[in-house]
């Protein structure tokens, strides 16, 4: 089976710091590889793989300044589809704009729709509905609008999340600094408990990280440590009480939360988006409705085992989990008579 990946080239491939997709592109394509698979990937220059790498922009944007981002967009997803017929399936992982590519090609493309940044790019998914074929992250995350092949939950390489069965001493937010993650209602629930906040992650809202977020750091009750790599990203997660997640926002997938569980720490979170796919409520965290119930569950987590955490994600969140059930889509993709579902 002969597939080619489309990575976004935002970040690297695999990220050396932040670059969700790109991390799930990653584990995805290694696994792929090692279960024998003809895998290309179509990254950045300075990615890293153990399939055959193609790449026409040598840096990720978001990395390199110089770098004009549309027109290494182009130039990479037109790469991909000049040599689609060297291919049996085309896996996008560049949202929908190589949608626009695919009809002008014999070969089949699966999309892995990872998430909708607004209801504005649902006509583009829609046109392109009755031909293509797509992948949900999460059934939260589905459109009525469109058919989909499969749900595949993203998985993580658990190898690289040890556990820590002792239970830390401070609480953790771990994401994007933007209002919709809910840092600022993380300080808020630290604040209440009497427990310090450790804060990680990029800026994306530098007016919002000014005024709400960093007034309250102070290296005591609140320490911002910047952009947490996947060097550190395990011990900053493993020796926390519990991680917080507290958005405004139906996320269609939460990795920090799945990162958190492995290293034995249980998430505290809003019921949003996939929320209640990925945390088993008095198990391996709580589902909450307000920051009054966020408190209280902060003061419930010694009811928590950790080690059910580590196990939780064992069985549904590894990445090899994940790539079995892509090989499964992209067998029944390229099975004649093969259909989506509703």
């Amino acid at each position: 089976m002969r597939i080619a990946v489309l990575s976004p080239i935002s970040w690297r491939t695999p990220p050396r710091h932040y670059g969700p997709w790109e991390s799930v592109v990653s584990l995805l394509t290694e696994e792929l590889v090692r279960l024998g698979l003809d895998l290309t990937l179509f990254a950045t220059g300075d990615s890293k793989t153990s399939g055959k790498l193609v790449a026409v922009c040598p840096r990720p944007y978001s990395e390199d300044d110089s770098v004009d981002p549309k027109v290494a967009e182009c130039l990479h997803i037109s790469e991909v589809f000049e040599r689609a017929a060297d291919f049996d399936l085309i896996h996008n992982h560049y949202d929908f704009l190589p949608l626009t590519y695919s009809a002008l090609v014999k070969t089949p493309v699966v999309t892995t729709i990872h998430g909708f940044s607004s209801p504005s790019i649902i006509p583009v998914y829609k046109k392109y509905n009755a031909q293509s074929h797509y992948v949900a992250i999460s059934e939260a995350d589905k459109s009525p609008e469109l058919d989909y092949i499969a749900t595949i939950h993203h998985g993580i390489d658990i190898a690289q999340f040890p556990f820590l069965e002792a239970e830390g001493k401070y609480l953790l937010f771990f994401g994007r600094i933007h209002p919709d993650k809910g840092v600022r209602e993380a300080i808020n629930v630290a604040q209440r408990v009497g427990i310090k906040l450790v804060i990680a992650g990029i800026i994306q809202d530098q007016d919002y990280f000014a005024a709400e977020v960093e007034p309250h750091i102070d290296g005591r009750t609140v320490e911002y440590l910047g952009s947490v790599g996947p060097d550190q990203r395990a011990n900053v997660m493993g020796h926390a009480l519990a991680l917080l997640h507290l958005i405004s926002f139906e996320e269609p997938f939460g990795l920090s939360m799945v990162e958190s569980m492995a290293c034995g720490t249980p998430v505290i979170a809003f019921a949003r988006g996939s929320i209640p796919e990925i945390i088993r409520h008095g198990e391996t965290g709580y589902i909450v409705e307000d920051i009054e119930h966020a408190v209280d569950a902060v003061a419930a987590l010694q009811s928590i085992d950790r080690s059910a955490c580590r196990e939780d994600v064992e069985r549904r969140f590894s990445h090899t989990r994940m790539a079995r059930d892509y090989v499964d889509a992209y067998e029944k993709i390229l099975t004649p008579g093969a259909g989506n579902e509703k």
